[in-house]
């Protein structure tokens, strides 16, 4: 077995800036998991299913188009879960369609929350803190297009690696 995870990862100099912010916050997973918006939560998959993952993957990025994703401002998930995160303010109807089509066919599987797509900047740290990467990061900005995802993979290290890019097959955003 294996556990993967799929996401849109967030170009540079945007995913560098918001890892070290992170790491700054004093997030002990800040390097071990790339700056991203999830698609797909961690998931066991067989060994042998990789193939047929990754063709779905492939079949999924490609009927997809790029589209332009603005990240803006802070959100959270307390009381429910300790996580305070950049909030998606433009794309989320791509991002929404994306995680149904990717968390399909041999992908498919439930969720413990409902999908809501963000960018983790500070997870299960006192409340303290959460509240001042919430203030901190209020008035942060970024704008870029999404030309597609990447499969990742947890290590046994507990490093998340990107093992396969699946760039969008549409071509740019209209």
């Amino acid at each position: 077995m294996r556990t993967i995870g799929v996401s849109i990862a967030i170009p540079e100099p945007w995913g560098s800036q918001l890892q070290d912010l992170r790491d700054g916050f004093g997030d002990p997973l800040a390097r071990a998991i790339p700056t991203h918006v999830t698609l797909l939560p961690p998931t066991e998959v067989e060994d042998t299913a990789i193939a047929e993952v990754e063709g779905h993957l492939a079949a999924v990025a490609a009927a997809e188009r790029a589209f332009p994703m603005l990240l803006r401002g802070t959100g959270t998930f307390r009381p429910t879960s300790p996580v305070v995160f950049i909030q998606v303010a433009r794309g989320i109807t791509d991002c929404e369609r994306l995680e149904q089509a990717v968390r399909s066919g041999p992908l498919l599987r439930g969720l413990h929350f409902p999908y809501h797509p963000h960018v983790t900047v500070a997870h299960h740290l006192p409340d303290d803190v959460l509240d001042r990467a919430f203030d901190k990061l209020s008035g942060y900005e970024a704008r870029f297009q999404v030309g597609g995802f990447s499969l990742y993979e947890h290590g046994a290290d507990e490093i998340w690696r990107p093992r396969r890019a699946f760039p969008f097959g549409g071509g740019p955003a209209a």
